[in-house]
């Protein structure tokens, strides 16, 4: 870093030397010297029109260098005298005015340091030179990174440590679909002796963080062969034809690197469908594209090139980019389920130090719609939340804290509701619970809380019972019933209504409409009004087309009210039941502030808060002994405090 910033001083030191030499010549260029005669000297001496003499022995030549001003000079006017280096010449001056009315200086001899002449002679003129030839090597430097505004920006990892699929968790299927290629990379022959034709191009599509990179990664690390990663983005640029020119280099590269991959990510940057939205058909994003599906058209199917792509938009890539012959498969990596989550959980705790009460399994439970790269993220914020409390392992403590903080961000404690607001809050979120536990199909409760965060006063983590891909009109009743819990809770113990409920009917809204317009759940019959439609800068046409009449979306509105009204109604009948449960857990929530799971149905069934043992009144003996028993690891080496929070987690685990 030193040696950066030293080196950058550098330009900056010679600029500043060049401007004070300018300075120092210019200086010189504008004095006026006379030359004037040793008797013509010794005359105006005695006529005391002298201001000032300057006397410099010069050996080199034997002579007296004279120099000074007179007193009717202008004031950058001087003279200048040579006189014989002989003694009498100095005495002669000083005998000339006995009253010495001018000023007398002296100055060394320059021949009798070398140094001293080459600082004023020569150097000025190195500087101007070096600084010249810098200049001019800096300009034919940009010249030439000029010329390579068109070359490839693609990367060739060099990482040290190759991905692996050891390193992809929970993507069993799609490393399945992606095996053919390392096969083919690894061994062409095979495939060649058969007639196959391995696909040119395979698009990963599938939300963010799924592990698509890291997918791509690991094929090439697979197949040991050179990986080259680019970005969508780094094709299109403001002067018309550098994208494709990039393209050109990109693929040249790699038929030179064959057999290789390529990966480019974010292709939806590049590859949206041409001649859409305000743009036209005549940018240069589409004529990079038209490239692109030139070059991918040019190079044999067993060149040893394969082309990975990936995406999250492939609604709006160009149709000649899908059809066969260029991306011929497309490999879908969805959100991982349960046992993909507990793996990539596996993958990311290897460096981790857990606590045994800590259980992947059940982590995986509690994580549902979480990708691979929001796991990573919440095991980071657990292990930067164990560093923050001083503590040598990573508890279920830091865990919830952390799965908090990536679903709804750190809790704000300096937030302060006033007794009525805490109230509210306390019974909205009770509704929620009570609505879980009664209704079958409805979400379940993981844990409740009062402590603000982000935006909201409380929520409630409420996660599907099991995890399905499908849901039935039941289910999505209950849902939007169970979401409409905490309005209705408001309402009926305190006959007030607050805004706190915005994003509950938001969720609620949504489902109830998708229910009439997508799914044909209602009266309307099984007819899809609507489908999901990008906007004009994601490859759509500017103006959504609408498939019904005004009648129609009035009869929309109307089912979706009816929908809405009917579950607000079997809320209410619900929560009006069990009155008394809800202000149960209302007034425990104002207490303790945080409910988990197992505290919420301890509540239920014996209707108060289970007793906790006071292991803070045992001694150090004691809670170590409890430790070794329950088999928590490191236990003798641990404080009081890291004891007792540990046995507690334990016991909670259990």
């Amino acid at each position: 870093m030193k040696k950066n910033v030293k080196k950058g001083m550098i330009p900056y030191l010679l600029l500043i030397v060049f401007v004070l030499s300018i300075y120092y010549i210019l200086s010189l260029g504008g004095s006026k010297v006379n030359d004037l005669t040793y008797d013509k000297l010794i005359s105006e001496i005695k006529g005391n029109n002298v201001e000032e003499i300057i006397i410099t022995p010069n050996a080199n030549e034997g002579t007296y260098n004279i120099s000074g001003k007179l007193k009717n000079y202008g004031e950058r006017e001087s003279f200048y005298v040579k006189a014989p280096l002989t003694d009498t010449i100095i005495s002669q001056i000083i005998d000339s005015n006995e009253n010495l009315n001018y000023k007398i200086e002296t100055e060394s001899d320059p021949g009798s340091s070398p140094l001293l002449y080459i600082l004023v002679n020569i150097l000025p003129i190195i500087l101007l030179v070096g600084i010249g030839f810098w200049f001019f090597s800096k300009q034919m430097s940009s010249a030439g990174k000029s010329m390579d505004f068109g070359k490839s920006k693609a990367r060739l990892n060099t990482e040290k440590g190759k991905v692996t699929f050891k390193d992809v968790a929970g993507l069993k299927e799609e490393k399945e679909e992606v095996k053919e290629l390392i096969d083919f990379l690894k061994n062409p022959k095979r495939f060649q002796k058969l007639g196959a034709r391995i696909p040119k191009g395979v698009l990963l599509v599938g939300p963010p963080g799924t592990g698509k990179t890291l997918l791509a990664k690991a094929v090439a690390g697979e197949a040991n062969v050179p990986f080259y990663f680019i970005s969508g983005s780094d094709f299109v640029e403001l002067f018309v034809g550098v994208g494709a020119s990039r393209v050109r280099d990109m693929f040249k590269q790699a038929k030179h690197n064959a057999p290789c991959l390529i990966f480019i990510d974010e292709i939806d940057a590049v590859g949206r469908q041409r001649g859409t939205g305000l743009g036209g058909g005549h940018d240069e994003r589409e004529q990079t594209l038209n490239q692109l599906l030139t070059e991918m058209d040019g190079f044999g199917a067993n060149e040893g090139i394969i082309i990975i792509a990936a995406t999250n938009r492939a609604d709006v890539l160009d149709p000649a980019l899908l059809r066969p012959g260029r991306f011929d498969r497309q490999v879908t990596v969805n959100l991982p389920d349960v046992k993909g989550r507990e793996e990539i959980l596996a993958v990311h705790a290897r460096n981790k130090i857990l606590a045994p009460s800590v259980t992947l399994k059940n982590l995986a439970k509690r994580t549902p719609g979480f990708s691979g790269a929001d796991l990573e993220n919440l095991l980071n914020e657990a292990a930067l939340l164990a560093v923050r409390n001083n503590k040598e392992q990573i508890t279920m403590k830091e865990i919830d804290e952390a799965t908090d903080r990536v679903l709804m961000g750190p809790a704000k404690k300096s937030k302060k509701y006033t007794e009525s607001e805490r109230k509210m809050v306390a019974y909205h979120e009770a509704g929620h619970v009570v609505l879980g536990l009664k209704l079958n199909d409805a979400n379940d409760v993981q844990k409740v809380t009062i402590i603000p965060r982000s935006y909201a006063g409380g929520y409630a983590m409420m996660i599907p019972k099991e995890e399905r891909y499908t849901s039935t009109k039941k289910e999505l009743l209950e849902q939007i019933t169970g979401l409409l819990g905490g309005r209705v809770s408001e309402e009926l113990n305190f006959g007030e209504i607050t805004t706190g409920a915005h994003n509950d009917f938001e969720k609620a809204t949504k489902i109830a409409r998708s229910m009439v317009t997508e799914y044909g759940m209602s009266d309307l019959g099984p007819v899809q009004l609507e489908q999901q439609e990008g906007g004009i800068f994601l490859g759509r046409d500017y103006n959504k087309t609408r498939n019904f009449s005004n009648e129609v979306a009035h009869e929309i509105d109307l089912e979706m009210r009816k929908i809405i009204n009917e579950c607000y109604e079997t809320a209410k009948k619900i929560l009006s039941e069990n009155k008394d449960l809800v202000k149960l857990i209302a007034d425990n929530l104002l207490e303790y502030e945080t409910l988990t799971k197992e505290q919420i149905e301890y509540l239920v069934q014996n209707g108060k808060m289970p007793e906790e043992e006071d292991l803070s009144k045992e001694s150090v003996e004691e809670l170590k002994q409890k430790a070794k028993d329950k088999g928590i690891k490191g236990y003798s080496k641990m404080s009081k405090d890291e004891l007792v929070e540990n046995l507690k987690d334990e016991e909670e685990a259990e």
